[in-house]
């Protein structure tokens, strides 16, 4: 992987399509004018047919590249609560929610270009083997060889490497950092960044200096090529202005990895 500290560039994804019905949660007609990755809600956690079309639509009409956010099957919760699924049903589900996401994509003129998982999935394919390999299992029944997103040193990144799937690392800008690495969980205080200010300070770290402060002060190297923002944080799409200003004023090139 190129050094970020020599070569900086970096991708700026959000969660988007984050809605149910009448109901929406993300501001996807403005993030979808900042970030250059969109990590589409497929339905288990939010999205359905209508709101998916339409979000693949405008990534396709502005150059963002489409992706397959992809959940335990949990709308009530938002793919937050921590679930126990077999890993064949986990497999089968995961290639279900690329699937449906493909259709739209398609249909835009676009393709889905890679995979990550979202919330309690995202998490728990951080440490659980079967878990991480069931998603994997999921997207090589989807075909084409997708990328994943995830965590560095990840178990989903490990079966996705010996899947022969591109393992591509991410950070978060907005969310705090345990000295292990792992994300601090959202039941913790300050487990999410809401200071602009501060957002910025750590994405333009990460995307220069592949470092990042952790919540007991600790500087936790992360050398990534993807940066996240979430979709649902309030005012996610002028701190992910905020995000890509800043970062184009510190000289770090923002573009797609896929």
């Amino acid at each position: 992987m190129t050094d970020t500290a020599l070569d900086p560039s970096i991708d700026l994804n959000a969660d988007l399509g984050e809605g149910f019905g009448r109901w929406r949660l993300t501001d996807d007609e403005a993030l979808l004018s900042v970030v250059t990755s969109a990590n589409v809600a497929c339905g288990f956690h939010g999205g359905d047919p209508s709101t998916m079309r339409r979000v693949c639509d405008l990534a396709a009409e502005r150059g963002v590249v489409i992706g397959a956010q992809v959940s335990y099957r949990d709308l009530a919760g938002f793919g937050r609560r921590a679930m126990d699924v077999p890993p064949r049903e986990l497999a089968d589900e995961v290639a279900y929610q690329i699937g449906a996401l493909e259709i739209f994509a398609r249909a835009a003129g676009a393709r889905v270009a890679y995979v990550k998982p979202h919330g309690a999935l995202y998490n728990r394919c951080v440490h659980d083997e079967a878990q991480a390999g069931a998603v994997i299992e999921g997207v090589r029944m989807a075909g084409g060889g997708l990328p994943v997103l995830g965590l560095p040193g990840s178990r989903l990144h490990r079966a996705a490497r010996a899947a022969g799937l591109p393992a591509v690392p991410e950070a978060f800008a907005d969310r705090a950092y345990a000295a292990d690495g792992t994300l601090v969980p959202r039941t913790s205080p300050g487990a999410v960044i809401s200071d602009p200010g501060t957002v910025l300070e750590r994405s333009v770290s990460i995307a220069r200096d592949a470092s990042v402060t952790s919540a007991d002060g600790r500087r936790l190297a992360v050398r990534v090529r993807s940066l996240c923002v979430h979709g649902d944080t309030p005012g996610a799409a002028a701190l992910a202005r905020r995000i890509r200003d800043g970062l184009d004023g510190a000289g770090v090139r923002v573009a797609a990895f896929a």
